[in-house]
């Protein structure tokens, strides 16, 4: 037996302590846990896929959750209308095509002889129920993107319309995940939607066996399933906040791939025997909101003075070990709004320093920084950075679930002046980035700027894309100039696996496991 330590001797230390105005930010420390004692993972696991997750589903409704660590699971047993491929080009799922009929209604034609794990046809009439389920009150989901949706109509069995209050150019990309799970009606109809949830049945590659919460969500393969049986036997999800415990059990063949690491945590393991790491350009995106409503933010040079004094280059190199890309202005690329011609502020704190004294703190002034505390280090990174210019921000850390709940209340003021945040664009359109964050009245808007607004309704109604890029060429221009936000980077992502399986996630890092190649 051979521990970590052993196995990755020769691999140079990381020397991550970043100095940032007096503030040490270490790297995570190695994990005495990571120890292996050789076992074979393809013996010790059989074909059974075991992936493992920072989180666990928080239910089994697909209509009930709007987190990408639910849906990482649920993808696996039920299917979207649509999905993008790896590519990040738009592409058949159930539906088969899709086209705009005028500009209020979508046409979708569905793909033939799909049907529920019970047996139940997956039709025109299950479409219809699943998208008036998500729009349905009752039902109480967090799913924003069918916001235009009015009603559905059946046109014939393999084919329905999507009528909407308005044009809604991205409709067909916000089906490929959360808006797009089709669910089957006469099961629910029998069960109830308590009973639904106790135990799922959907169309996907996987069919759902036992959820232990917090434990484990175990699924088999689907031998009828419309795109080929999986390569797994068995999938199983496993919930794994702690990534040293979760990379401890990928070396000792518990786990066969551990996604959504942290660049700290995946450098740790670089090197060691039997882990593999593996990194794709991500789309999730993260950046400073701020109180521009109340206090020193008001003021549009103290904003602009912030997005000088973060230098985002330094902090994806020091603390993210350059497993991210800088991103000029909300809009990441890879999504349809990306202008490449458009610059980030330069990174300067003498700059950064004027500023303040020309708005009226010369001294600077003092705030709070409000962050996951899965997201410490970076936040730690950036009081430190904005302390060299002489903005103090005391860092307030709070538990995922407190974090969450806050930042989807109703209260714009939950999280403080200045909070981090991160947004999967998951459609792969501007549209998800900004949809709930600029425009006046939405849900976590603290900017209100009148051409904001309209250019908010440009690019979300536009019928011609040329328009609509337009607006987001121009939306950005002016989030430079009115800095409302700190925008900061786009993470890879980052995975450890064992030699067992051959997977490769796309932009939006679904755990989507139906095509991967599994060793026995």
């Amino acid at each position: 037996m051979r521990s970590a330590r052993a196995a990755g001797r020769g691999h140079p230390p990381r020397r991550a302590l970043l100095r940032f105005g007096g503030l040490l930010v270490p790297a995570v420390a190695a994990p005495a846990l990571l120890t292996g004692c050789g076992t074979d993972p393809a013996s010790a696991a059989g074909n059974v896929l075991r992936v493992s997750q920072s989180g666990d589903p928080k239910t089994m409704d697909p209509h009930k959750q709007g987190d990408m660590t639910s849906m990482n699971a649920l993808i696996n047993m039920f299917d979207t209308l649509t999905t993008h491929d790896l590519a990040n080009r738009l592409r058949p799922r159930l539906a088969l095509s899709w086209t705009a009929r005028d500009e209020h209604t979508w046409r979708f034609r569905l793909r033939p002889g799909v049907t529920f794990h019970n047996g139940e046809p997956c039709d025109a009439a299950a479409v219809k129920f699943s998208v008036e389920r998500v729009l349905d009150p009752k039902t109480e989901s967090p799913i924003v993107e069918l916001r235009y949706v009015k009603d559905v109509t059946v046109v014939d069995r393999l084919t329905v319309d999507l009528h909407t209050t308005q044009h809604d150019p991205i409709l067909p990309a916000k089906l490929s995940l959360f808006g797009g799970v089709v669910v089957p009606p006469k099961y629910i109809a029998d069960v109830g939607s308590a009973g639904f949830a106790q135990h799922p049945v959907g169309t996907g590659a996987f069919t759902f066996v036992h959820w232990q919460p917090d434990q484990e969500l175990r699924m088999r393969a689907n031998p009828r399933y419309w795109n080929g049986r999986p390569a797994a036997d068995q999938l199983v999800f496993t919930p794994e906040p702690n990534s040293a415990s979760a990379l401890a059990a990928l070396q000792s063949g518990q786990t066969d791939l551990v996604a959504g690491l942290t660049p700290d945590a995946a450098q740790q393991l670089a090197g060691y025997t039997g882990v593999t790491l593996e990194s794709d350009p991500g789309i999730r995106t993260a950046y400073l909101s701020l109180d521009t409503l109340h206090g020193p933010l008001r003021d549009r040079r103290v904003r602009q003075a912030l997005n000088h004094a973060i230098d985002v280059p330094l902090l994806i190199k020091a603390v993210l070990g350059g497993k991210a890309r800088e991103v000029p202005a909300m809009i990441p690329r890879g999504a349809f709004g990306f202008d490449p011609s458009l610059k980030a502020f330069s990174r300067s704190v003498p700059t950064a320093r004027a500023l303040l004294a020309e708005a009226g703190y010369p001294h600077g002034f003092s705030t709070t920084l409000t962050a996951s505390n899965l997201d410490s280090d970076v936040a730690q990174a950036i009081s430190g950075l904005l302390a060299r210019a002489g903005v103090h921000a005391s860092v307030n850390l709070l538990d995922p679930g407190t974090y969450a709940t806050r930042l989807t209340s109703d209260n714009r003021g939950a999280l403080g002046p200045v909070y981090l945040a991160a947004s999967t664009v998951w459609t792969l359109d501007g549209e998800s980035m900004l949809q709930s964050n600029v425009r006046s009245d939405r849900r976590q808007s603290r900017w209100h700027n009148a051409q904001a607004d309209r250019l908010v309704d440009a690019e979300e109604l536009s019928v011609d894309s040329d328009a609509r890029m337009r607006a987001f060429t121009d939306l950005q221009r002016l989030m430079l100039t009115e800095a409302p936000f700190v925008s900061l980077y786009q993470l890879d992502n980052i995975l450890a696996r064992n030699s067992r399986p051959r997977w490769r996630p796309g932009a939006a890092g679904s755990l989507d496991m139906a095509t991967a190649e599994v060793s026995r």
